[in-house]
């Protein structure tokens, strides 16, 4: 839909997602937020692993494989003006990508649809 992103970097904008809807998968758990106080046609991602996935090897591993899936998966079906935070799970770092692909889609589409029916 929107292929513009931003990044979400402040911890403030990581907690008013953790107030918004959450799908949890294998691989990944996702958070998302409508943020409708700006109009504009971008949507926003973070990313966080936490110490009790790994050493910080792991963590970064598993970040970066977030975000390959993002860049492949989110233009498509993000939502402009909605925000995205992906949190890697115990096993993100090592399941199959294709697995981690399939998470995601599911996951996106979900929430996607408690967004928006939410919105209603």
């Amino acid at each position: 839909m929107s292929e513009k992103k931003t990044i979400l970097k402040k911890r403030k904008d990581f907690l008013r997602v953790a107030r918004g809807v959450h799908v949890v998968t294998t691989c990944v758990i996702v958070q998302a937020a409508l943020n409708l106080s700006k109009k504009s046609n971008q949507w926003h991602v973070g990313y966080t692993a936490t110490k009790k996935i790994g050493k910080a090897y792991v963590r970064n591993r598993s970040k970066r494989r977030l975000r390959a899936g993002v860049r492949q998966i989110f233009p498509q079906l993000a939502l402009p003006n909605a925000e995205y935070v992906l949190i890697s799970r115990h096993n993100t770092h090592y399941c199959p990508f294709a697995l981690l692909l399939k998470d995601l889609k599911y996951a996106l589409k979900k929430i996607n649809e408690q967004l928006l029916g939410g919105k209603r």
